[in-house]
């Protein structure tokens, strides 16, 4: 009898076991679920803030190419504008070779080949050249924001889809964080070029590591469970759910009303995408902010050593402040708009717009001390950044998952557009003009930008709206 209950025993203990590492009868379920998606937001971080810090090298090289390099202040603003010219160029046709191949197929020969030609600009022997490589790096760097948030839809459920949209927005802005010391470092030990050759070699090692660890689908990856697969689907935790954890309840319908939320239907074709308004408005919102971003990226540095005269030093301590604050704003701003404003994304780009009417206003009075002037700068990235990431999540609640890659590439070559044009025409004004009349053009920018987002609706998927 003992024995009898001793194998029971040990056979119950066995079904136990068993059950914690199969699907579950009642919830279908694995017990056990693994959190690989924070693994692929880790790579996403690491790969964006290397893709952006070999797009914002050019603007601390900048100064010091011209002295090689005779360019006046035009000339060299499109420098900057050639490298968004092509960025912008390649967004829609790598949006349709996304949705037809995967990103897995694209995504880390685009790294490589990011690698490589930021390599090449530091053996430019002529502003040609250097027109030639900042344009064949625009092509080249095109499709990473495309690969990274079609990755973003498929591996996280919609509620944690702004938060890691932040990371990714915040690895951007960390990009322009690092590049300043790490450049101005880099200047006085060797020189302007070395900057280029040494920024090519993370991108290589990253793109392999991609490539072995980041799946197409969450279905196809041997590191995520059933349990995180079906999670990422249904956006609801079996083992929470058992336990009877309480949803938070969304208490701001006042705001809907605001920011004409409503439930809409995805857009499922190429044909409904580029008919709809709202995603067209986004786009036209996000051409104007990418401006302001790219004229940050590209002039801050000059700025601070032909107006502000800071040695490359303290110069390189300023320039790193906008961007410091870029990554607080975005990771800020994604949490917000998912777990507060419960995966509304308008609220958050309409506040950034106005907001930054105003900063781009004050720094018409920046004074000279680079602390506070610094401080000045962060509270620029906070605010121009809490609603930035949200232009490129908008999408995710507008199409299907097919689609979204084709749609998001339309509101991401807009701001790319705008990020090309935008720091030609502040070489213009600087020609012509001022540093305050680049500083007018900035709030004007954002201003356009506030106006065409009170056209557009919040998609939504909850009654919640229809109140």
């Amino acid at each position: 009898m003992q024995r009898g209950d001793n194998k029971s025993s040990i056979v119950g203990r066995k079904e136990g076991t068993m059950m914690n590492n199969k699907v579950g009868p009642e919830t279908g379920v694995a017990v056990k679920m693994t959190r690989f998606r924070w693994i692929i937001a880790l790579m996403i971080f690491l790969v964006y803030t290397v893709a952006a810090a070999d797009r914002a090298n050019l603007g601390m090289a900048l100064p010091f190419m011209r002295k090689e390099f005779v360019m006046s202040n035009t000339e060299a603003g499109a420098l900057a504008s050639l490298f968004l010219l092509a960025y912008g160029l390649a967004q829609v046709p790598a949006g349709f070779v996304y949705s037809k191949f995967g990103v897995r197929s694209v995504f880390p020969y685009a790294m490589v080949a990011t690698s490589v030609v930021t390599g090449l600009i530091g053996t430019a022997g002529s502003v040609l050249m250097l027109k030639v490589y900042r344009f064949l790096l625009g092509l080249a760097e095109g499709p990473l924001p495309i690969g990274v948030t079609s990755t973003i839809n498929h591996w996280f459920p919609s509620k944690e889809k702004g938060t890691v949209t932040g990371i990714f927005y915040a690895a951007a802005k960390f990009g322009p964080v690092i590049v300043p010391p790490l450049c101005a470092w880099i200047v006085l030990a060797y020189g302007w070029r070395e900057i280029f050759l040494i920024f090519s070699v993370p991108g290589v090692l990253l793109s392999l590591a991609w490539y072995i660890l980041v799946k197409n689908q969450p279905a196809e990856s041997k590191y995520c469970s059933v349990a995180e697969r079906q999670y990422i689907e249904s956006g609801v935790d079996q083992t929470t759910a058992a336990k009877g954890v309480k949803t938070r309840e969304y208490k701001l319908v006042w705001l809907d009303k605001f920011v004409r939320a409503k439930r809409m239907t995805p857009l499922a074709t190429k044909g409904e995408i580029f008919r709809s308004w709202d995603l067209w408005g986004v786009a036209l919102g996000y051409f104007f902010m990418g401006a302001i971003v790219q004229v940050l990226v590209t002039w801050i540095p000059t700025y601070l050593v032909t107006v502000k005269h800071f040695a490359v030093i303290k110069m390189g301590f300023v320039a790193a402040a906008p961007w410091m604050g870029a990554v607080v704003g975005n990771l800020v701003g994604g949490w917000f708009s998912d777990n507060i404003l419960n995966k509304r994304r308008k609220p958050n780009m309409m506040f950034t717009a106005f907001a930054t009417v105003f900063m781009m206003y004050s720094l018409i009075y920046a004074p000279n001390d680079p602390y506070i002037l610094a401080a000045l700068m962060f509270m620029v990235g906070v605010m121009l950044n809490i609603g930035y990431s949200a232009y490129l999540v908008y999408p995710m609640g507008l199409t299907t998952k097919k689609t979204f890659p084709i749609g998001c590439s339309l509101v991401n070559m807009s701001g790319q557009f705008g990020g090309a044009a935008a720091p030609l025409i502040t070489g213009m004004l600087l020609d012509n003009y001022s540093w305050d009349a680049v500083w007018i053009f900035l709030a004007v920018c954002s201003l356009l930008c506030l106006a065409i987002l009170f056209t557009i609706h919040e998609p939504v998927d909850d009654p919640l709206a229809d109140r």
